[in-house]
């Protein structure tokens, strides 16, 4: 296990996808068994209730025990939970749920209502930061339309706002001059496409989708990367990369599910609005997991 425990968000943090019932009720159970199992594959913690979680369609109750369930299941020092919401007063009671069920950090986008200033996105992470968890920032340009640049993330860590960012842009040159501008702020690996590209410039952790997955193989190719294992990494990377690309798709949730199903796991349905794929989107899925799994990485 990688994680440290003043700084949990370190190693492989599984955004875990929700299993749904047919009925398209939660299925606790089956999500406690799953973050075990994902603990027991190599995994260092979970990130429940991102968008893989579909967070944005679940009740206050329904959201509340996604993390209780986490904490119960694998320990809270290796939970770290979404506590996105439109309003700042909403984020920071999440952030106090999830300090309350005995988490020790949670991920935090910025003002998603609209698109936010600079002002506004300080004011944001100040508030949330009153509930006294440490924060990692949620950068993801391309759904907030908030752009977490370097500037501004080490603006928001040199206030004691934010400890580390979990990096969506796809941007991997941002590595560098966040290392300049802000060299404590951790860099977690935060599309599963860029793994490769961000693990050689110096992330120390990854939030990642594929894992739900395929654990054990996703592991690897994170270690053999972050240790500067070219030859293992660099392999593994091009057999998972037509699985990874997936998780920067806006189908992203579909595919990780259906993968699931695939190896064995279970993945199920999603909730509306969001649609089963269609079906050439499914085949493409449905092939590069068959040849992960021919290939032993399931």
């Amino acid at each position: 296990m990688t994680t440290t425990p003043n700084r949990p968000w370190r190693g492989v943090l599984v955004a875990t996808a929700l299993p749904l019932t047919d009925e398209l009720d939660v299925d606790y159970d089956k999500f406690a068994e799953h973050c075990a199992w994902l603990v027991d594959n190599g995994c260092d913690g979970v990130v429940p209730n991102g968008s893989l979680g579909e967070y944005q369609v679940l009740t206050p109750e329904e959201r509340s025990k996604v993390v209780e369930t986490a904490v119960a299941a694998i320990g809270g020092a290796r939970v770290m939970p979404g506590v996105a919401a439109y309003g700042s007063a909403e984020s920071r009671r999440w952030a106090e749920q999830a300090r309350d069920a005995g988490c020790a950090s949670v991920m935090l986008l910025p003002p998603n209502a609209y698109r936010a200033d600079e002002r506004s996105v300080l004011a944001h992470y100040a508030e949330v930061a009153k509930a006294g968890l440490p924060i990692v920032a949620y950068n993801n340009p391309i759904d907030t339309k908030v752009d977490l640049v370097p500037e501004l993330l080490a603006k928001l860590h040199g206030e004691g706002y934010i400890h580390a960012v979990k990096e969506f842009s796809g941007d991997v040159r941002r590595a560098y001059q966040l290392a300049e501008l802000a060299p404590e702020l951790d860099l977690l690996i935060g599309a599963d496409d860029v793994l490769l590209e961000l693990a050689l410039a110096g992330a120390k952790g990854w939030v990642a989708g594929y894992p739900n997955a395929l654990p054990a193989a996703s592991v690897e190719l994170y270690r053999a990367a972050i240790a500067g294992d070219l030859a293992t990494a660099k392999k593994l990377y091009e057999q998972l990369h037509p699985l990874l690309r997936w998780d920067s798709k806006v189908e992203f949730v579909q595919a990780i599910k259906l993968s699931m199903d695939i190896v064995g796991r279970y993945g199920g349905p999603v909730r509306p609005p969001r649609v089963p794929l269609l079906p050439e989107q499914e085949a493409v899925v449905r092939a590069a997991t068959e040849r992960a799994v021919a290939a032993g990485l399931a």
